[in-house]
């Protein structure tokens, strides 16, 4: 496993960045390692702002200002690590944090009715608990175009946590991944009539908290004590120790944070709609339900096909399935729309936190190979 990012020939495969120490050491390095994709993904979120929402870079990061305190009271040691990134990669903090907050800013101007363009498809999920009360989780990450050149798989030895692996977009704390603790996590983006932009400790943070629970106490304790989330989040959470867990944290003060049951067959599915339905809050004025229904419903019926226990092969034939194609569970751009709102599949991870064992597939799993991350430090 190298610290270095890849060279032109290696392009196809995600780079891996390794860091360790302190908050600040960590950031710094994570920074200096990832510098070229941060600032590719600056300039990627730079058009995708004046696409959407209509405004210059500067606005993003004078409205992402406002974002930097409620981290700190949340947990300084975030705010700590987001100023070791912009420094070791030379951009300034405010540039670091817009990137961590662009799920808020978007989604505030959508639901204020002030965005332009159709939303990305996101993502879907699937975990399921089996009869040996093992457990596996996995996600397709469907986003914008451009983050295929600016994601990265950050290995993360830590003095103030447990160790941990996630596959994100540079310059960000944390998406999908596993701890050594034998936390793993996967999420989807959801919205509701309160994400609305209002400033508080945003959904990336709480991605980041999760991983650095020792257990699923934890991971719910990291959702609930948040002030005020800024934005909604799917978090399907998996342990080592057999628990599988759903959670639709809602934007606000004070907000729900409702559990999905597993089916009879020990499944959780999510993709991009409220499960548990707010009433008239749920699904604010999104296009997200127009595929997101459809694909929750499909990776079910497609894990399910052989019969029997799911497997692991099992959720990668899932994640690979083309139904409603280019707009199902394996997404691919589609020509017909203008290319900021193409999103096809980035990633596409299967996670097995009793073995520690993390399966990636770097783009489209029907066309990429999975290959097993070298998980060496989340082992005891």
């Amino acid at each position: 496993m190298s610290s270095e990012l890849p060279t032109a020939l290696e392009a196809a495969t995600y780079p891996s960045i390794v860091v360790s120490g302190s908050p600040r050491e960590r950031g710094e390095q994570y920074g200096a390692l990832a510098a070229d994709r941060i600032r590719r993904s600056i300039d990627g979120y730079r058009d995708v702002f004046a696409h959407y929402v209509g405004i210059d870079w500067e606005s993003v990061r004078e409205r992402a200002a406002a974002y930097v305190a409620p981290i700190e009271r949340y947990d300084a040691r975030y705010l700590e690590e987001l100023g070791g990134i912009a420094a070791g990669s030379g951009v300034e903090l405010l540039d670091v944090v817009a990137l961590n907050v662009r799920t808020e800013l978007i989604n505030g101007a959508r639901v204020r009715a002030a965005s332009a363009g159709r939303a990305p498809a996101e993502c879907t999920s699937l975990g399921v608990r089996r009869a040996d009360g093992t457990t596996l989780v996995g996600q397709n990450w469907d986003y914008y175009a451009h983050c295929r050149d600016t994601t990265v798989v950050l290995f993360a030895t830590q003095d103030d946590g447990p160790n941990c692996v996630t596959v994100v977009e540079a310059g960000l704390l944390a998406k999908a991944g596993m701890n050594a603790a034998g936390i793993a996590l996967v999420t989807n983006g959801i919205a509701t009539a309160d994400d609305d932009g209002t400033p508080g400790v945003p959904y990336h943070v709480l991605l980041r908290a999760v991983l650095d629970a020792e257990s699923v106490a934890d991971a719910r304790d990291a959702l609930a004590r948040a002030e005020r989330r800024a934005a909604s989040g799917n978090f399907m959470i998996a342990s080592a120790d057999g628990e599988l867990i759903d959670v639709e944290a809602w934007a606000g003060a004070d907000a729900p944070a409702p559990e999905l049951p597993l089916t009879a067959d020990g499944l959780l599915a999510h993709a991009n709609h409220c499960v548990v339905v707010p009433g008239d809050r749920a699904d604010a004025p999104f296009e997200l339900t127009e595929t997101s229904v459809p694909r929750q419903a499909r990776i079910v019926e497609v894990a399910r096909e052989r019969g029997g226990e799911v497997t692991v092969e099992d959720l990668q034939r899932a994640f690979a399935d083309h139904d409603r194609h280019p707009l199902g569970i394996c997404t691919h751009e589609d020509p017909s729309l203008p290319a900021l709102e193409r999103a096809p599949t980035c990633a596409s991870l299967v996670m097995e936190p009793a073995a520690r064992r993390i399966l990636l597939a770097d783009g489209n799993p029907c066309r990429v190979p999975y290959r097993e991350l070298d998980t060496a430090i989340l082992v005891a």
